[in-house]
């Protein structure tokens, strides 16, 4: 599906800094099949730079992995050391888009090489 700038309302290319002021890196995991634990990364960085064509966009990130913050010091220090995050071997996670489909008019996935722990997988984000 080609997309055009006119389709987007407001868009604009060049390249942009992600700001952590008005940015957020979060996520909601479920805990024993029970609760589910949500937390943040509150030290991240990264850029968008936004094509004339949209889908020619690319964006990356870094995530200070022990910035973790989950609202439970006990928990926080579980999730960085080595069972989960392993924060003293590996201080960050990144992101690094390889490409962009438009699924709607609204709708746009981003694919990208999310590397953890040392691994990298392809991974798809959903935006709107």
């Amino acid at each position: 599906m080609t997309t055009s700038v006119e389709t987007i309302p407001g868009y604009v290319a060049g390249a942009w800094t992600i700001d952590q002021v008005h940015s957020d890196v979060s996520f909601s995991v479920r805990h024993l099949g029970v609760a589910k634990v949500r937390g943040r990364f509150d030290d991240f960085a990264g850029s968008i730079v936004t094509a004339e064509n949209p889908l020619e966009s690319s964006v990356t990130a870094t995530i200070e992995t022990a910035s973790v913050n989950s609202n439970n010091k006990m928990r926080d220090d579980h999730i960085r050391n080595e069972d989960f995050l392993d924060t003293d071997t590996f201080p960050q996670l990144t992101f690094v888009s390889t490409g962009i489909r438009a699924e709607s008019s609204v709708v746009y996935l981003v694919d990208g090489d999310l590397t953890l722990r040392g691994v990298t997988k392809q991974v798809t984000l959903e935006l709107e």
